[in-house]
């Protein structure tokens, strides 16, 4: 019983480090999604912080330019009158001298500055960009961030990237003009990171509450698909268990009944041999060797249907056994297996049908001179593998024959998470080799166990 508890809590520990597997890889995965989506969405609210940022800086120099500005512009200023220029200085001077404005120019039509914060530009004839057309016909004005590295911006060049806006307006004379001002870029960066983290502390809650909302289903879903996997070894189990049980049957009810008969009746054939008359007498010695061959077909029979030497001297000692008819037949037999014995009943009963089944082919149609079976431990599997110099087949075409014995030994052992690959060419040989993983060595039931325990 220590043993049954013992591989219970094994079993236990097993299923609840799946379940805790299943779910680290889904917040992993939740982790790696929020990443994927958090990611540009932060990009797109950065953009759009700015773009907004810069909307709000073309509306400022709009209302700038035509309520601080436009009215000043007069004729007398485009006249060149200093003091005209004087009394712009001292409007604009809240704006620009510590304020958020590091230049200002004011252009006509014709390209020429009427105005500026810096003496030097005023009078100054630059050409004008293509979009100045459309701006001053009442198009719409602009705002960007750039390197300034035009000619006329030789006093802006070394600040770095500053915000550029464009806007249109008209003098006092009804002309119309181009107002442009420059501002850091500092405001506008501020802006944008402080949208994005307005912002993104919410989005990143709302897809971690998605997450948890979803851990919950996916839980019960990895149980669920686990107790479908603990079913699934369950009934496999019962299976096995059937097959073992009605194989015994079958080989008691042969050796009990059939065989003994038999056997009776061929020792009563040998009397009635010694008694008969001469001219009958081949006749019964040709009836008792028929019986004495039956007999021994049967008892061999009965030891492949249940075989207890597979229990009493382990699967290793089982699977040499299992190759002396080939021996006595003229074949040489190598066999090979590791130190290897902690196989359960189960995975030793599927091991010795496979290799049970691969000699007796080997014997009735590979006309081979040499086998070796090897039985060995490859880091997380237990691999069986039987290979002969015989005639071989074409494994590409299926098992030659009709022989179906290796596809149900395959069928068996990968529902129990194992594997059979059969490899052929004719004139090749044969190899069969059967793999059950080590997880797997365990009972798939505890059952097997108790009568040890």
């Amino acid at each position: 019983m220590k043993a049954f508890a013992r591989l219970t809590q094994d079993r236990r520990s097993e299923d609840r480090s799946e379940v805790r597997s299943a779910v680290v890889r889904f917040l992993l995965m939740g982790l790696v999604a929020l990443l994927v989506i958090s990611t540009p969405v932060a990009f797109w609210i950065l953009a759009q912080a700015e773009r907004h940022a810069l909307d709000n800086a073309r509306s400022s120099t709009q209302r700038l330019a035509d309520f601080a500005v436009g009215p000043l512009i007069t004729s007398e200023l485009l006249a060149g009158s200093p003091e005209a220029a004087r009394g712009i200085d001292e409007r604009l001077r809240p704006w620009i001298d510590g304020g958020p404005v590091l230049r200002i120019k004011v252009w006509d039509s014709s390209g020429r500055i009427v105005y500026s914060d810096v003496d030097e530009l005023v009078g100054q004839d630059f050409p004008l960009p293509d979009w100045a057309e459309q701006l001053l016909s009442g198009g719409r004005g602009s705002a960007t961030i750039e390197r300034q590295n035009e000619l006329e911006n030789r006093f802006e060049a070394d600040a770095g990237e500053l915000v550029e806006v464009y806007v249109r307006s008209e003098a006092a004379t009804g002309d119309p003009l181009i107002f442009e001002a420059y501002y850091d870029d500092d405001d506008v960066r501020a802006e944008q990171m402080a949208v994005l983290w307005d912002t993104v502390p919410a989005l990143l809650v709302s897809l971690a509450v998605l997450q948890i909302a979803q851990l919950v289903p996916a839980v019960r879903l990895a149980r669920r698909i686990q107790a479908h996997q603990q079913m699934r070894r369950h009934l496999l189990q019962r299976a096995m268990e059937a097959s073992d049980l009605e194989r015994r049957r079958i080989a008691r009810d042969l050796h009990d009944d059939v065989i003994q008969d038999l056997a009776g009746l061929s020792y009563a054939m040998e009397a009635e041999e010694m008694r008969s008359s001469a001219e009958q007498r081949p006749l019964f010695t040709q009836a008792h060797s028929i019986l004495s061959d039956n007999v021994r077909t049967l008892r061999a029979m009965t030891r492949e249907l249940y075989p207890s030497n597979l229990e009493q001297m382990g699967l290793p000692a089982a699977l040499d056994r299992l190759a002396d008819p080939l021996r006595q037949s003229g074949v040489h037999v190598v066999v090979r297996t590791s130190d290897i014995d902690d196989i359960p009943r189960d995975a030793s009963a599927m091991f010795y049908r496979v290799a049970r089944e691969a000699l007796v082919n080997v014997q009735k149609h590979a006309r081979a001179t040499a086998v070796e079976l090897a039985l060995t431990d490859e880091g997380d599997d237990t691999v069986l593998s039987i290979s002969d110099d015989g005639l071989g087949f074409n494994s590409a075409a299926g098992a030659p024959d009709g022989h179906v014995g290796l596809q149900i030994m395959r069928d068996t052992i990968e529902d129990a998470g194992g594997s059979i690959a059969v490899a052929s060419r004719p004139g090749a040989g044969t190899v069969v080799e059967a793999r059950l993983g080590n997880a797997h060595r365990s009972p798939l039931r505890s059952g097997f166990l108790q009568d040890d325990a």
